[in-house]
Order: C-alpha cells, then structure tokens, then sequence
C-alpha cells in the first residue's frame, strides 16, 4: 500500500482549490493570508508555500503592494492554455500510442462512459475528477518527465474554467463521445490521427470557453 504523506502546504491548494471550483472565490477575488490561516487552524507559513504554487500554476495572481487574486484569464489566456496543452499532451501520446494494452483501452473506454454518466446527472466535480484520471491514464506512458509536469501544472487551471462552463460546451452525451474518439484514434494505430485528436480536443474547448467570457 502506498501512503501519501499531505502536507499542510497540500492541503492549502486543496482548499483554495475546492472554493474556485465550487464558486465561493471567483476570478478578481482577493486571498488573504490571515483569513486563510484563521479559517484552517495553521499558520501563515504553509498558506503563502501553498499560494506560491497556486500563483505558480496561474491560478493565483500575486500583485506587488496589494496582494493575492484569483486571476482573471482573457480569451487569448484561456485559448494559448488550451492549445499548450494540446500540442503538449497530443505529443506525450503519440509517441507512445502503440503502448498500450486491451485492459487499458477498456479501462480507458470505461471513463469516458462513466463521464457521460456523470454528466447526465450533473456531477460536475466527477465529470472533471474522471476526466482527468482519462487523461493522466494517456499520457502516463511517456517518460518525460518535463513535458509531464508542463501538463500536470496546466491541468488545474483548466479543470477550473471546464468545472464552471462544461455544462454550456457540450450535450452530456457529447461528453462521453469526445472521449471515445481520442480512444479510437488511439486503437488505430496511426500516432498523427492521435496526435490531432488531442489537439482538437483541446482547442474545441478553449475556444468556446473563451467565446462565452468575451460574452
């Protein structure tokens, strides 16, 4: 069994990440380090530890003199993210594409019904929870290290904007659909047919997320 050891700093950005997800802080909202502190019972140490990797990861915005906000992404901002991440992870798996077994194709067919599921009953927390277990399960072949933690530090900021508009973007079926095409682009055998899948996956979305903030 492994354990995994939580720090305080940990559960800092599970926190404040489950309060952007849930809508009680939004983009332009001020984090103060004393409230935080008040709130978990810990001190001000592991909050600023944990807001630098938030900030670190774009989804804290630290002003010179004036503070901690949950930042606001401009369209631009949210279709450069998208497509990084594309091209990003497009590579991670066509690379290694013909790596994969029938248990995990079928696994990987098995998340992709279960987000339809999901969808249909408007639970978005596991919608993006099995979505990005689909994802991980993808590029966990690849061995740059690199390119994985580029993609891990995108896939936060990016759950946030799917959590809050996923519901506007696509039919719950069309959750389930999205993902069985990387599937089956996936058992084809062909890495460019992989690679621009992923990459229009990606870019669908960040487009239309973008669509409806410039709305």
């Amino acid at each position: 069994m492994v354990i995994v050891k939580r720090t305080y700093k940990d559960q800092v950005v599970e926190y404040l990440y489950n309060l952007i997800l849930e809508g009680t802080l939004t983009a332009g909202d001020q984090v103060k380090e004393s409230s935080l502190s008040t709130e978990m019972g810990i001190s001000r140490a592991p909050i600023r530890e944990g807001l630098k990797d938030l900030i670190s990861n774009g989804i804290i915005e630290y002003r010179p003199q004036v503070g901690n906000f949950i930042t606001q992404l401009s369209p631009k901002e949210i279709v450069d993210a998208y497509i990084t991440r594309g091209v990003l992870e497009g590579y991670a798996i066509g690379t290694t594409h013909d790596q994969f077994n029938e248990e995990e194709i079928d696994e990987l067919s098995g998340m992709a019904r279960m987000m339809e599921k999901y969808a249909r009953k408007d639970n978005r927390k596991m919608v993006v929870q099995v979505g990005d277990d689909f994802h991980s399960l993808l590029i966990s072949k690849n061995n740059n290290i690199q390119l994985i933690e580029y993609t891990q530090r995108l896939s936060l900021k990016l759950h946030i904007l799917f959590y809050k508009h996923w519901s506007k973007l696509y039919s719950q079926e069309e959750i389930g659909n999205r993902h069985q095409r990387i599937v089956d682009a996936l058992t084809s055998g062909d890495a460019f047919r992989v690679e621009n899948v992923i990459r229009e996956h990606y870019t669908e979305t960040g487009t239309k997320i973008a669509a409806l903030q410039k709305g």
